[in-house]
């Protein structure tokens, strides 16, 4: 009977204070390898890397050893809704992100003209979805359902995963303090709304749905927005 119980007691998922101490030690890491980058040849671009591998073989390692991919919210549990509410959330937050846009453009003023240049100058608009991925597992996967899980209030909830989030873009985006603060305030609706909705449907790909969607806005800021605003 014993012998029989024991590898149910060895699946036990390791708890919400076991991915506190993984997210934390992660985010940690990056504002520290950003701080010592920001004063470096380097840059931030090693801090970058460690955020988007760190976050995504995190979490996926965390929830293959404890079988918790339900637990991140990975799961097709209220997938339909999960769909419906980012799509909107999502569509919603594209159109508010053109208007601002094309008003900068007509101003003559390029918002974020050095992060044009890395996504396409470089080529990392193709790798952007990874990042999209990477951003949604630490911050409402790992760490939302860590604190969620300690039985913390949800809006403390969003509001420490939010700012983390938007103040992280200060350790990690290799470009001028303007336009990391630009993408800090871009980051507040999407940690605020994707937070909320996560909480709301146990399910992390609304984040991932709505965080997509901003992404796409971007590839119009760059591609067709400047067009139209010449009219």
């Amino acid at each position: 009977m014993n012998d029989q119980m024991e590898p149910s007691v060895l699946m036990v998922a390791p708890d919400h204070a076991y991915r506190l101490r993984l997210s934390l030690g992660l985010v940690g890491a990056i504002w520290l390898l950003g701080l010592v980058g920001h004063f470096t040849p380097l840059t931030e671009w090693p801090a970058l890397f460690l955020y988007v591998i760190g976050s995504i073989f995190l979490s996926v390692r965390y929830a293959i050893r404890a079988n918790a991919w339900r637990k991140l919210g990975i799961t097709r549990r209220n997938l339909n809704h999960a769909v419906l509410w980012g799509g909107l959330i999502g569509i919603a937050l594209m159109l508010m992100d053109w208007i601002n846009t094309y008003m900068y453009y007509r101003a003559g003023n390029p918002p974020m003209a050095e992060m044009q240049t890395i996504l396409v100058g470089m080529g990392f608009i193709y790798l952007f979805p990874v990042l999209v991925l990477a951003e949604e597992f630490l911050w409402r996967g790992l760490l939302l359902s860590a604190l969620r899980d300690r039985g913390m209030n949800i809006h403390l909830i969003v509001a420490i995963t939010t700012l983390a989030y938007a103040v992280n873009h200060y350790a990690v985006a290799p470009v001028g303090l303007t336009e990391r603060g630009l993408m800090a305030l871009m980051a507040l609706p999407i940690g605020i709304l994707g937070g909320y909705m996560t909480l709301r449907l146990r399910n992390l790909w609304v984040a991932v749905i709505i965080h997509m969607c901003t992404f796409l806005a971007m590839v119009v800021d760059i591609f067709v927005l400047p067009g139209l605003a010449k009219l």
